[in-house]
């Protein structure tokens, strides 16, 4: 019996059990935002409420849970395990009712004031968020969009309802396998092609050059994200095709990067059109054959029938449209 005591009391307490019926919805939202932030400073700001307010809402939580939830360990604060194992059903139950609420309602885009968040990359950026933005600033201004960075927690941010929608190459799905789950939907919204771009006064460019002429010329690697290659960069080493790499620059200033110089580089065609004038570009068509661009639509196939999004994407569609449209695409 006394062997039996000792067990009991050297064992690890067990946690009370959660009455449901204390738990605040509020205490939920405010979970979700401490577990994305993993800052008390940072969840007050996404919630707009003050530090005070959120630091006594995170008492309420260790409360309810029997646990810390976040500890701080060195500068930063990390999330108990506890946490870690509730937090993906909360986000998900949170953002179910959510697109419950919205269905029972409707979306207005002329009056109702609404936010959407987009991840993508700076070329779906400039080709198609910009003159998205323009468009909806004046015809819709009650509208916000938000544009994050393709980044490494791209599945996180989506399946967590972080960003509604993103817009990625189709090749690049395959990097991110929980991406190419059922509860991802996909659809391809455009296709660019690649041009070769030079400063406008470089003579040594001509309208028909040939691949060895090309990989004679100083050339400048441009880089998406992380240093990532670009796809045409990844279609010259697929044809075994050399290049004299002289600059490597990320995508969004690497044409302009190319004024005064007798540098080359390969830029998708809409945004090489739309900078040649402010860059000074001439832009031809490569002496090889390289694949399109094919940039693809994600979303939540839960978010399937909520009026809002089903707007936005409608109008990422048109505009997709606009693009395909455009002389010389």
């Amino acid at each position: 019996m006394s062997n039996q005591i000792e067990s009991e009391e050297g064992a690890a307490p067990r946690r009370p059990f959660v009455d449901l019926s204390r738990v605040d919805l509020n205490l939920l939202v405010a979970f979700e935002a401490l577990m994305s932030e993993r800052s008390v400073t940072g969840a007050a700001e996404r919630l707009a409420i003050g530090q005070s307010a959120m630091s006594s809402t995170l008492g309420r939580i260790r409360k309810l849970f029997n646990d810390p939830i976040l500890v701080r360990q060195g500068r930063a604060m990390i999330t108990t395990p506890l946490a870690n194992a509730v937090a993906d059903t909360v986000s998900t139950t949170l953002a179910e009712l959510q697109v419950t609420l919205s269905r029972q309602g409707s979306f207005d885009p002329d009056t109702d004031e609404h936010s959407f968040t987009v991840m993508a990359s700076d070329y779906a950026a400039v080709a198609l968020l910009h003159p998205l933005l323009v468009e909806i600033s004046s015809t819709n201004p009650n509208i916000r969009v938000h544009i994050h960075p393709i980044s490494e927690d791209i599945t996180f941010a989506l399946l967590r309802g972080r960003v509604d929608v993103i817009v990625v190459p189709r090749n690049a799905i395959s990097t991110f396998p929980a991406l190419q789950s059922d509860d991802v939907r996909h659809e391809l919204l455009y296709r660019d092609r690649y041009v070769l771009a030079a400063d406008a006064n470089n003579r040594a460019i001509r309208p028909t050059m040939t691949i060895d002429e090309f990989s004679s010329m100083p050339y400048l690697a441009a880089t998406f994200g992380n240093a990532m290659q670009s796809l045409g960069d990844s279609n010259l080493d697929v044809l075994g095709i050399p290049r004299r790499v002289e600059v490597s620059t990320s995508f969004a200033v690497a044409p302009f990067m190319l004024r005064d110089t007798t540098l080359v580089t390969l830029i998708p065609q809409i945004v090489a059109s739309r900078v040649a004038k402010s860059a000074n570009l001439q832009l031809i068509d490569p002496p090889m054959q390289l694949q399109p661009i094919s940039e693809s639509l994600l979303w939540l196939r839960r978010m399937d029938g909520d009026p809002a999004q089903v707007w936005f994407r409608d109008q990422l569609r048109a505009q997709a449209a606009k693009l395909i449209a455009t002389p010389g695409h």
